[in-house]
């Protein structure tokens, strides 16, 4: 009589073992790819606090930059990112800019006739778009802003030389591309001595904020964020609170920088220099020039 063959109670084992294995090698690789999506998620949240605040890009805000004495502003942009690009326009010091409350004055004494909101309503006017909100930078934060940030590289157009002891200012600096930091870099950014005046140095400014935003908006930057802010201390104030400040530069990050000046022409008037600024409301500001040559005899200037 012959024998039924015995089965082996290790086959239904190995089966599933070999089953298993094999669906496990099938489903590595997608399921590491979630897994390491997910965890890269969770890690730039938590890398980056700011990020979930980065929608404030959208409103447009205006970044004041006083002297040491804090009166008037030598520095003024709007910003505002759209669309993958950062917006910066340049606002000439001496724009001319008939206010409706303080009369006809230049840009940069808005802030001190009457605060931030005074910045943020006239240029609202003049622009046709709303301004949101404000960053007010006292000048000497650059210096310790660029040694947090290891300096920043520009090439320096000319041999600048220039001396006010009343401002503690001191610039010296020769032509080439090299590395800024502290003083150098506050004189870089401050410097208008020169034939082009406040619009050479607007120029320059320009090569100052592409190497800072492309410095400041690198992965390993916007992760120092807090103490780049920290850094900062009571020379940066703002309407904005620490989330919302994070959050925008954060938008800036991965875009590409736009950044202009106001387009205008010089003029004199009752031997004040200022800047006819080309407003995007045009129609608007031309009906206002017009009034303005009207009635210039009544004019009480600033400067």
């Amino acid at each position: 009589m012959s024998q039924a063959p015995r089965r082996d109670g290790r086959t239904p084992v190995l089966l599933a073992a070999a089953i298993g294995l094999g669906g496990g090698l099938l489903l590595a690789a997608p399921l590491t790819e979630l897994l390491q999506g997910q965890l890269q998620e969770q890690t730039k949240a938590l890398i980056n606090p700011f990020s979930a605040w980065a929608g404030l890009g959208d409103q447009e805000v205006v970044i004041l930059g006083t002297d040491v004495g804090g009166g008037n502003t030598d520095v003024m942009y709007t910003l505002r990112v759209k669309d993958g690009v950062t917006h910066l326009t340049q606002v000439p010091r001496d724009t001319y800019i008939d206010s409706s409350s303080f009369g006809p004055l230049k840009a940069n004494a808005l802030y001190a006739m009457g605060g931030p909101e005074a910045v943020k309503g006239e240029l609202s006017r003049h622009l046709g778009r709303p301004i949101d909100h404000h960053i007010l930078v006292n000048l000497s934060v650059i210096r310790r802003l660029g040694d947090a940030l290891g300096g920043l590289e520009v090439t320096v157009p000319k041999r600048m030389y220039y001396t006010d002891n009343t401002q503690g200012l001191y610039i010296d600096l020769q032509p080439g591309l090299q590395t800024l930091k502290g003083r150098d870099l506050e004189g870089f950014l401050r410097f208008r001595h020169d034939e082009m005046g406040d619009i050479g140095r607007l120029d320059r400014q320009k090569l100052l904020l592409k190497a800072l935003f492309q410095k400041i908006t690198t992965p390993e930057n916007l992760v120092r964020l807090p103490a780049l802010l920290s850094a900062a201390g009571k020379d940066l104030k703002t309407d904005l609170g620490p989330m919302e400040l994070g959050g925008l530069i954060t938008a800036m990050g991965g875009t590409k920088l736009d950044a202009e000046r106001l387009g205008g022409r010089p003029f004199e008037r009752d031997g004040i220099s200022y800047w006819e600024a080309e407003w995007p409301a045009q129609a608007a500001a031309g009906a206002a020039g017009a009034a303005a040559g009207a009635t210039s005899d009544r004019y009480r200037f600033l400067f």
